[in-house]
């Protein structure tokens, strides 16, 4: 069954689901954009508001003077704040962002390295829904007990900081673990993958590739490109070199040069990257310096994951934002090899729908004996 063919012209024919994650949410699919560091903008997530999607801006890269002109910017575009703001806990400006989930009320908030349990209790009581991202079935546990009311689990497949369990696996594992609804990512860009989370008991999908691959991101076209190009399984890989995290991304001459580099090598990049960059990352020469003997006599390899963890948002912006794939790095669902075009968001939205809902009723035809395919 190849994918429908779905134009703005037959959105309006498209079914309208009735799941756990659109009750809660109040959008018109089961599909939320994630929110992608330097992509998830109030653009990205305007279009995704009106083609029916739930989407997520990503605070964690919107300059802090910039985040409340973000979230008024898609209110005023869509007429209500039915969508979500992301934020890590480890960002200077998080309470912040919860200030503004609260104060112009968001329909939800995301997040990984989570706020405490007075901080959820707080915005619960605002009515803003809070739906942390795990990669594991102890972290799942752990959120819903501190009052997580969704879960978003994040199979190995997923692009970014991701886990090691495939979503095959992770999704029943959480399902059996929670009593909450759960969202399922990590692999997901057409109707079949819908349709296949749905009938695993998913309240839907949550996709992060797929949407930064439409004409609506703010991607630079060259970047895009680069993510259309990936063919082959190795095209996208899992480096810890970056951070010391697994993180799932494509694969560049700058992420292989840090994986084949020595510990003092890697050293050295990380120090050559923070020089280059010295404005963003506000290091001084002398503490640059200071910082590089200091590792030399120390671990090497420890002290460059430091520093390059430091300097991922500036690795991230110089390829996300300035268009530079050879001086940072693009993160990557392994979906990436099998996406080869650029609908807005509107079309993709409906081609997934509708894929999803002949994918169900040829499921259900098998079970009654009637299908013929």
């Amino acid at each position: 069954m190849s994918a429908p063919d779905i134009t703005t012209d037959t959105l309006d024919t498209v079914t309208h689901w009735d799941t756990p994650l659109t009750q809660a949410l109040g959008c018109r699919y089961p599909i939320v954009q994630t929110a992608m560091g330097w992509v998830s903008d109030a653009n990205l997530v305007i279009a995704t508001t009106r083609a029916g999607g739930f989407g997520f801006l990503a605070g964690a890269t919107i300059p802090s003077e910039d985040i409340e002109a973000e979230v008024k910017k898609v209110i005023d575009a869509t007429g209500s704040s039915n969508f979500g703001l992301n934020f890590h806990m480890f960002q200077e400006n998080a309470m912040q962002c919860v200030e503004l989930a609260i104060e112009y009320k968001l329909k939800a908030v995301s997040y990984g390295r989570g706020p405490d349990q007075a901080t959820i209790a707080r915005l619960k009581a605002a009515g803003v829904l809070c739906i942390p991202t795990v990669g594991a079935v102890k972290h799942a546990v752990k959120a819903v007990a501190l009052g997580a009311d969704m879960i978003t689990i994040q199979g190995s497949e997923g692009g970014g900081h991701t886990g090691s369990v495939p979503t095959t696996i992770l999704l029943p594992q959480v399902l059996e673990a929670v009593s909450v609804p759960v969202i399922s990512a990590g692999g997901y860009s057409c109707g079949r993958g819908l349709a296949a989370a749905l009938a695993s008991g998913a309240a839907g999908v949550a996709m992060g590739t797929r949407f930064m691959l439409t004409s609506d991101a703010p991607t630079p076209t060259n970047i895009q490109q680069c993510y259309l190009d990936a063919k082959e399984g190795g095209d996208v890989r899992v480096s810890t070199a970056v951070d010391g995290m697994r993180h799932r991304m494509l694969n560049t001459p700058f992420v292989d040069k840090l994986e084949r580099a020595s510990g003092i090598k890697r050293l050295w990049i990380a120090m050559s990257s923070a020089r280059q960059w010295q404005k963003e990352t506000g290091m001084s020469m002398t503490h640059m310096f200071k910082v590089f003997f200091k590792g030399l006599r120390e671990d090497p390899s420890a002290t460059a994951t430091l520093i390059m963890s430091a300097n991922q948002p500036v690795l991230l912006q110089k390829s996300m934002v300035e268009g530079k794939p050879e001086s940072g790095i693009m993160p990557s669902g392994q979906v990436a090899t099998a996406i080869e075009s650029l609908p807005s968001v509107a079309e993709l939205l409906a081609q997934i729908a509708t894929q999803a809902d002949e994918c169900i009723e040829q499921m259900l035809a098998r079970r009654s004996g009637k299908s013929t395919k």
